[in-house]
């Protein structure tokens, strides 16, 4: 009897660490498709396919959200000036943030967010939306996008998206680096090393 709990223990065991490495191989391999177009805040195309060879942040928001979306990007904000004072944000490194609700959030209403958080729009931090005119088709691009990543959202009803909780980091090539809590989980130190890591 003993033996069988044994072989019962390893199997279960050996189970567990293939689901683990399953999840490991499937977030290393995820790469953003090249067919994804947005919109930026000046209604201009984004084609991921022709996307700068920068390493990447990106943050998946929406402008209503009442705590853990504006903790996230004022965090951000704070990393960006990090970065910047090491002479690397824009050369180097860009940050991305789009909206999972592209139909509130116009790209009018995603420039007043970055107002609101004092964020330059100089082309180094791009604030993605759906295009008005192709709102549902983006629509889907946008869960494409967060599918990529295994980031989870849906509305309610009430406006109020329940959504995953991680920020990204990407290579040049738009490929999965490491994903980070968002909020006031967040250790911005953490991504600043990760980052200065991988461009040294």
């Amino acid at each position: 009897m003993k033996k069988i709990y044994i072989i019962c223990g390893v199997i279960v065991a050996l189970a567990i660490a293939a689901g683990i490495s399953f999840f490991i191989i499937r977030d290393q391999t995820s790469t953003i498709p090249n067919t994804i177009d947005l919109v930026t805040v000046h209604n201009e195309p984004y084609k991921f396919s022709e996307s700068d060879q920068k390493l990447k942040v990106v943050e998946f928001i929406y402008t209503n959200c009442p705590d853990i979306c504006p903790t996230t990007t004022l965090k951000m904000n704070m990393l960006k000036k990090d970065l910047q004072k090491a002479g690397v944000f824009g050369d180097k490194v860009q940050f991305l943030t789009i909206t999972i609700d592209p139909y509130r959030d116009t790209p009018e209403k995603l420039q007043e967010y970055m107002k609101n958080f004092e964020i330059e729009d100089d082309g180094n931090w791009l604030f993605l939306t759906g295009d008005q005119k192709n709102i549902k088709e983006d629509l889907k691009e946008i869960e494409e996008l967060a599918g990529t990543f295994q980031f989870q959202y849906r509305d309610p009803g009430d406006g109020f998206f329940v959504h995953s909780t991680y920020i990204y980091l990407l290579d040049e090539n738009n490929q999965y680096i490491k994903k980070y809590p968002m909020g006031e989980e967040f250790d911005r130190e953490a991504m600043f090393n990760k980052i200065m890591k991988k461009i040294d």
